[in-house]
Parts: C-alpha cells; sequence; structure tokens
C-alpha cells in the first residue's frame, strides 16, 4: 500500500487494546465509512535483536516482509518507527535468522484490515490470545505526529476504545509471558 523505497524509515502512532466485543467493533468500522480490505491471515516469527524487534510477516494474500522496529512500552498511544524490507524466500530467511539469533515467539493471527484517513485499523484474532484491536496512524515523513495523534484519539473515541482496555506490549510478549506462566 505504501510506495515507499524499502528499507526507509518510516513512523506511525499506534495503540494495541483488547476487543471485548469484536462483531461490535467490526460494526463500528463499517458504520464509520471506513475502507475494508478484508482479512489477512498473517505469521510473524520475532527474532532475538541486539535494539528494538524483528519479525518476518508471511501474509496471505500478500508478500512476506522483514520488519524491524523500535517502541515504547506503553499502555497508551505511542511512536512506533520502522523498516518494512520485502523478502522473496521467506523460509529461507526464517531458518537463516533463527540460526543466527534465535526465535523469540511465532505469533499466528487472523487480521481484518481497515483504513480510515490515513490510520490502519486492525481488527485482530490471535492464536491463543484472543481478540484486540491496533490503530496505527501512518505518518508522512514531514510530519510533526499531531495530526496522527488526533486521529487515533479520534478512532479510538468512536470504537471505545478506553484507557483500561490498551496494553504496552506487543504480541509476541504476550505470548511469551503465557509461555513462561505454564
Amino acid at each position: 500500500m505504501s510506495l515507499e523505497p524499502a528499507g526507509e524509515l518510516r513512523r506511525n502512532i499506534e495503540c494495541k487494546a483488547t476487543d471485548p466485543d469484536p462483531a461490535a467493533s467490526l460494526q463500528r468500522c463499517l458504520a464509520l465509512g471506513a475502507e475494508d480490505h478484508g482479512e489477512l491471515r498473517q505469521r510473524d516469527t520475532y527474532f532475538h535483536a541486539r535494539s528494538g524487534r524483528l519479525k518476518l510477516r508471511e501474509e496471505q494474500p500478500g508478500r512476506a516482509h522483514l520488519i524491524a522496529y523500535a517502541r515504547e512500552h506503553e499502555a497508551a498511544p505511542r511512536v512506533s518507527r520502522y523498516r518494512i524490507t520485502p523478502v522473496a524466500d521467506a523460509e529461507g530467511l526464517a531458518l537463516t535468522l533463527a540460526s543466527a539469533l534465535g526465535v523469540q515467539a511465532v505469533v499466528v493471527k487472523r487480521r481484518r484490515l481497515f483504513l480510515w484517513c490515513g490510520v490502519r485499523i486492525h481488527l485482530d484474532e490471535v492464536k491463543g490470545l484472543g481478540s484486540f484491536i491496533e490503530l496505527e496512524g501512518v505518518a508522512p515523513p514531514s510530519s510533526d505526529l499531531a495530526l496522527e495523534r488526533d486521529l487515533v484519539a479520534r478512532l479510538r473515541r468512536t470504537l471505545e476504545i478506553g484507557d483500561d482496555r490498551l496494553t504496552g506490549a506487543g504480541y509476541a510478549e504476550m505470548i511469551g509471558a503465557g509461555a513462561s506462566a505454564q
């Protein structure tokens, strides 16, 4: 969906929240007039990284990408800085990175993707974790992030995402915490 060169540093304002009523969230997205891009099946393999996070995303429909990103662990809208590189041989890259860095976690999810005013709305069903909503206000390079913060705040109100539902942990950390608690 982006014409930016592979590997270019990008930014967004994002937040993640639990979703106690996925059917209501879907209806709110449709009522909002958000552009429905349908359902994606994603497998994210997270590798141990010296700084930030590194994941290989395999997506159907779609193609594989290597994504390096950094963000705070805040249960609030936060800045994420990331680079995305298309991958031709996902299986080979996964084996190579796993042998060199080790695998931290594998996250499997179904994602319903909507776009609204430059904000990506993800209605996620994550295997082993449950239902979540992610909002990503994607920023152009020249942005001071004020518009993206405002759009995410507006969507939070519309989608009824209160502070009590926000999480600062990513799916990989949640899965890792669940595995270590067993």
